[in-house]
């Protein structure tokens, strides 16, 4: 009787490489949220993968960058949790990258003791000869890992990375039940697919000022009722994520609802407001509130 393999697989790498796109690939559900901006992600979020002999359970860190403020340091924390528990590290660059923005970091993946997949990303936007030699550069400086060439968006080689994982999970009993697709709870995807409307929408610093709290989840047989708060850190922040007689907002909500009611399969009824909550970002008792305990 084949045995049964389950281990915590860790994607690391800079901010925009595609590391939420990789995930969702694999776990076939849109889990985290993706937008061409930076810090999209901010939380550690899995995404649990099984099959009849293996658990997969894949953890989406935010990108690598050097904090300027409490929040950042928070989201750091994330990236450096995701290196003490990794039975299996995914570290992913891009195409006409070079480094890793920590260099503490890029010293522990060198010396990591388990598998790292090293994983050249975006290669649909590259030719051959830059190929070759942006895998010559990177089996030189990580030499302990195994390098594959892939597009995450165009789903190449992102199957055969699929079965090397599986290949290398070690023996164990499942971590969490067989029918678990994340570690986080409903109201948390309610606030991400919200917040990822505001990152694709609004300029400037608005994105990055801005935290969701869903602070009423009602679930019926045929509807979902949600109540969320957008709260941003300056009044004149208010009125731009309102807008001109409320459209900016309502476009939010419109769009927000869609993609929760193919989320949860259900009818939707969703209720923004938006609140001031001034200096949130610097603020730990605040960020412990918003679940950045990283």
């Amino acid at each position: 009787m084949q045995k049964h393999k389950a281990g915590f697989v860790n994607i690391i790498g800079n901010p925009n490489v595609g590391k939420s796109t990789l995930m969702n690939a694999f776990v076939g559900e849109k889990l985290s949220i993706i937008t061409s901006k930076a810090q999209t992600t901010r939380h550690r979020i899995l995404g649990i993968v099984n099959g009849n002999d293996f658990q997969m359970i894949l953890s989406d860190t935010p990108g690598i960058i050097k904090p300027a403020y409490q929040l950042q340091e928070s989201m750091m924390g994330f990236v450096k949790s995701a290196f003490e528990d990794a039975d299996i590290l995914i570290y992913m660059v891009e195409i006409g990258e070079k480094e890793l923005k920590d260099t503490d970091f890029f010293q522990k993946i060198t010396n990591f003791k388990i598998p790292v997949l090293l994983l050249l990303n975006k290669i649909d936007t590259s030719n051959q000869e830059q190929l070759e030699e942006q895998v010559q550069l990177w089996a030189a400086k990580v030499p302990n890992a195994e390098i594959f060439a892939i597009s995450a968006l165009k789903g190449f080689q992102v199957k055969e990375v699929f079965n090397r994982i599986i290949e290398l999970l070690p023996e164990s009993p499942p971590f969490y039940p067989k029918d678990q697709l994340t570690d986080k709870p409903e109201r948390f995807f309610v606030n991400e697919t919200i917040r990822e409307k505001i990152l694709i929408h609004y300029k400037k610093e608005i994105p990055y000022s801005v935290e969701v709290d869903t602070e009423e989840f009602f679930e019926e047989d045929t509807i979902i009722r949600m109540r969320s708060v957008i709260m941003v850190e300056r009044e004149t922040q208010k009125g731009i994520i309102i807008g001109h007689k409320g459209e900016a907002l309502k476009r939010v909500g419109v769009e927000s609802r869609k993609d929760l009611e193919k989320f949860f399969g259900k009818q939707v009824h969703l209720e923004l407001y938006v609140k001031v909550n001034k200096n949130w970002r610097s603020d730990a008792r605040q960020l412990r509130r918003f679940g950045y305990d990283g």
